[in-house]
């Protein structure tokens, strides 16, 4: 009671009141998302809680405003996120579902980007999706792995996926992960870097990233994505053996960058100690 300072004695004005509280600041707007999981955080805030924003619109609303509710959360920055994120929670949506939904909030038509591990092409197919501009030629994506299977893979899923023009802004490479600095060429400015570690679904378990070459990669990364808003998005499988130790590799690496110019966050299940994690870090 204290809060909207009343006395014991007032209690017959207490409609009034929050009648009059409603009407300014209001109350009875559904709760916000963030509360409903776990987004392990260290830097900047703003970008790691992603329904905040978007939630703020309502929060500092004025009495007078006469935009509607749905049409400011129509407008937030984070909009089209919320079903991934709610989908994940409930359990509905796959962590990579939540990546390439928050790739979208990064990567513009023209871009170039990197998938660092193509495997099948899943990726690969939905990074060349979110950059191709076929009008002005613009847009590129540089894949990568070191087995043939992935390559072939790839290229045979993007040759049934997308036109002939969107095809040619794929260029896939036999390589290393940690040489991904060789294939930029000057003027290229990395919008994301993308890792899906691990081994290849369907093929050899024993072929699969290992913490090391992960980490030297990850070095790599950071060097070459561009300052003022670009990601490099991991995700770390803990099932099989040797994926745990990768992903505390990825999580110690993420920690260390500096805060005044790097974001880093991670999306777990807590209650499931072997499904995959998704760490993005954003440089600012």
């Amino acid at each position: 009671m204290g809060v909207m300072g009343l006395c014991p004695n007032a209690c017959t004005r207490l409609p009034i009141r929050v009648i009059r509280l409603q009407r300014r600041f209001n109350f009875f707007l559904p709760a916000p998302a963030p509360s409903l999981f776990w987004l392990k955080v260290r830097g900047f805030p703003g970008i790691a809680s992603i329904f905040t924003r978007a939630a703020s619109y309502d929060a500092v609303s004025s009495p007078d405003d006469e935009v509607s509710t749905s049409t400011m959360c129509n407008q937030a920055p984070f909009s089209g996120l919320e079903d991934v994120m709610l989908g994940y929670i409930f359990g509905q949506r796959k962590v990579t579902e939540v990546a390439h939904a928050v790739w979208k909030k990064v990567v513009r038509k023209g871009d170039v980007v990197i998938d660092a591990t193509c495997g099948n092409g899943f990726d690969t197919l939905a990074m060349l999706r979110l950059v191709a501009d076929e009008n002005s030629c613009r847009g590129h994506v540089y894949a990568m792995d070191v087995q043939k299977e992935a390559l072939e893979s790839t290229s045979f899923l993007l040759d049934r996926s997308v036109s002939a023009g969107e095809r040619k802004l794929v260029e896939l490479y036999a390589m290393c992960h940690t040489k991904m600095e060789e294939l930029v060429h000057i003027g290229d400015v990395i919008r994301l870097v993308a890792f899906n570690l691990g081994y290849l679904p369907g093929g050899d378990k024993t072929l699969k990233t290992l913490p090391d070459t992960t980490l030297l990669a990850l070095e790599a990364a950071t060097r070459v994505v561009a300052p003022g808003g670009s990601l490099i998005s991991v995700v770390c499988y803990l099932g099989h053996s040797g994926g745990r130790e990768e992903f505390k590799t990825v999580e110690s690496f993420a920690a260390g960058l500096p805060i005044d110019g790097w974001t880093c966050c991670k999306l777990q299940t807590v209650n499931r100690p072997l499904a995959p994690v998704l760490v993005l870090l954003y440089r600012k």
